[in-house]
């Protein structure tokens, strides 16, 4: 089964997109993006699954993308939000875990200023949660959070933990060996997974295979075939060439031998895609 493991939809009239309205580089994509939009890319290549992942920081946006699961087959799992700031959205949590296609919560670290803020005590009550309902955790961080993250993942080892964009190395600026470093000592310590998604971004936009291959062999080398999975993060990705750019990007960095884990297998796996 291939799975595309990480993409997203968006009505801007909701109204909680704060990113996609206020900051000026995201304009090509200030648009709505239903599922309709991404059939194409599906059936050209055969994309059995999708992994629906938030996009605003809101219970209401959660919603939004459990009803169109509810409408669209092949939305598998939805990742949603919730505010790890307030303890009474655990009742979210509780509600939704009984939803056949909600998978976890991915918070997003990277927009916040506190560097720390992961490690606060008064958050740690949403690890427990999503550990203790068997709930996947979405990890959306820059390499300024790698060590954290590290101290994060050793205090929940039973978390069903995936890295989001690889962490998303500083590609443009050629900053691979701390990064690599401490993606490295993650992988081998801890049994978190990794999305192969989100390179493209990180890039300057005259990017090709050979500036992406790097750093995506280091991902595959340093984790496993087997807990690393493909994902497109469309439409975020028409941002640095589109989907179709990434995904014959990826086809070619890809050994054959992993092919079947990377586009389908690991997330199937992880987010218990049936």
């Amino acid at each position: 089964m291939r799975v595309d493991a990480h993409q997203h939809f968006w009505a801007r009239a909701r109204g909680d997109y704060a990113w996609l309205e206020t900051i000026d580089a995201v304009k090509p994509i200030r648009q709505d993006y239903y599922p309709a939009d991404f059939e194409a890319y599906r059936a050209r290549h055969g994309i059995k699954r999708t992994v629906l992942v938030q996009a605003a920081p809101s219970i209401e946006e959660t919603e939004y993308m459990l009803g169109l699961a509810d409408a669209t087959p092949w939305i598998a799992k939805v990742v949603g939000w919730v505010d790890f700031e307030n303890p009474d959205h655990r009742r979210h949590l509780e509600r939704w875990a009984r939803h056949a296609k909600f998978s976890g919560v991915r918070p997003m670290i990277q927009d916040i200023a506190d560097t720390d803020w992961m490690l606060r005590p008064d958050v740690q009550w949403a690890y427990d949660a999503v550990c203790a309902l068997d709930l996947t955790f979405d990890a959306l961080g820059v390499p300024r959070h790698l060590g954290n993250f590290q101290r994060l993942f050793d205090r929940y080892p039973k978390m069903r933990i995936v890295i989001d964009h690889c962490l998303k190395p500083e590609i443009r600026n050629n900053r691979f060996d701390d990064w690599a470093a401490a993606m490295a000592k993650i992988a081998a310590k801890t049994p978190v997974h990794c999305k192969l998604s989100g390179l493209a971004t990180e890039a300057k936009a005259d990017w090709d295979v050979a500036t992406l291959k790097p750093y995506a062999d280091h991902v595959i080398n340093s984790f496993g075939a087997a807990r690393v999975m493909w994902g497109s993060d469309w439409p975020v990705v028409n941002l640095a060439g589109g989907y179709e750019a990434w995904r014959a990007a990826a086809e070619e960095i890809v050994k054959p031998v992993d092919a079947e884990r990377i586009f389908g297998g690991t997330a199937q796996e992880f987010y218990r895609i049936s």
